[in-house]
């Protein structure tokens, strides 16, 4: 059998992206592929988060992708897929308007899903393997229009909250104080019960940060060491940021709000490093699909015919192990 492939699509606050991995059926250790990956920047969180909704130019540019990724998928012959969207597409007054109309013009369906199930996604991705089951870790997922923070405990993901404090928020000053007050009460009262010495960072402005770091594959972040490459970057205007550390125009105006928000956790929580695995939400949403698919395999029914002595037809349904 040929290799199998699934999409991912996540429709974020910052940018929008579709993942293509394949794997095969056959392979035991389930190693999946990537076969492709388009980000596009459409920051629909700077529509919703000035505004409350998204505009009709934002709405139009959204549709086009949604046209171009299942023209994608098609090419690639992606046997399942699912579409999430984040923040922006949360807050949005007409999300339902424009979730109905993708579907309509080209019958992929969108899932609004909230703070908690997007940080359980995440963690599908299967990063938790590698981690010391006798430690807490805290993790930490930096959006465009939220922040997500989740305590695992024996390896299990056991608590997770969601605060609209994100990097496309703050680049345009709406992130309400309140909301700082409440991350660091809960940040506050997990440390008097939990020693935590790691975070996972989540993100793409956390893996970039970790690479302008020079951390070497498989070596923690430290915070010192996360605090400098800030602190040369804040030094910096946008356009000098894209010009000496070869950054995207919509990763260079707001990388420095993230590392922000992942110091300030840290600094909270009292953390001395970060693990910085390249996961995300895409990535839970390939392991999920391929999880579903390997269980709807081996539960297959197969309908047998089958003739007694009086060769009258019957049918029989075995469970199939493919």
């Amino acid at each position: 059998m040929d290799r199998i492939k699934f999409g991912a699509i996540d429709i974020g606050s910052n940018a929008v992206r579709l993942l293509i991995m394949s794997t095969s059926p056959n392979d035991p250790s389930e190693t999946f592929s990537k076969e492709l990956m388009v980000r596009i920047p459409l920051r629909l969180g700077q529509e919703t988060f000035v505004s409350g909704k998204i505009d009709d130019d934002k709405r139009k540019q959204l549709l086009r992708v949604m046209k171009s990724f299942k023209h994608l998928m098609k090419v690639y012959e992606v046997v399942d897929y699912r579409a999430c969207a984040t923040a922006a597409m949360r807050e949005s007054k007409n999300a339902k308007d424009i979730v109905k109309e993708i579907k309509n013009e080209t019958d992929i369906k969108i899932e609004i899903i909230d703070g908690h199930e997007e940080a359980l996604i995440i963690y599908e991705s299967h990063f938790a393997y590698n981690l010391n089951d006798q430690q807490n870790y805290l993790f930490v997922d930096v959006g465009g229009g939220s922040t997500e923070i989740s305590l695992i405990n024996n390896g299990e993901l056991v608590q997770s909250n969601s605060y609209k404090i994100g990097t496309v928020r703050l680049l345009f000053d709406k992130v309400d104080s309140s909301e700082y007050d409440k991350l660091h009460a809960d940040l506050a009262e997990l440390k008097e019960q939990f020693l935590i010495n790691d975070i996972i960072g989540s993100g793409g402005n956390i893996i970039k940060l970790n690479t302008l770091a020079q951390v070497r594959k498989d070596r923690k972040l430290s915070v010192t060491a996360l605090e400098s490459i800030n602190e040369k970057l804040n030094q910096l205007t946008v356009d000098e940021r894209i010009e000496t550390y070869k950054l995207k125009q919509d990763r260079a105006d707001v990388i420095t709000h993230a590392a922000g928000i992942y110091i300030d956790v840290a600094k909270s929580i009292g953390a001395r490093s970060f693990i910085v695995p390249k996961i995300g939400l895409i990535d839970g949403i390939i392991h999920m699909l391929y999880m579903n698919w390997k269980s709807k395999k081996k539960n297959q029914k197969h309908v047998i015919v089958l003739e007694n002595e009086d060769n009258k037809v019957k049918t029989s349904e075995i469970e199939s192990e493919a």
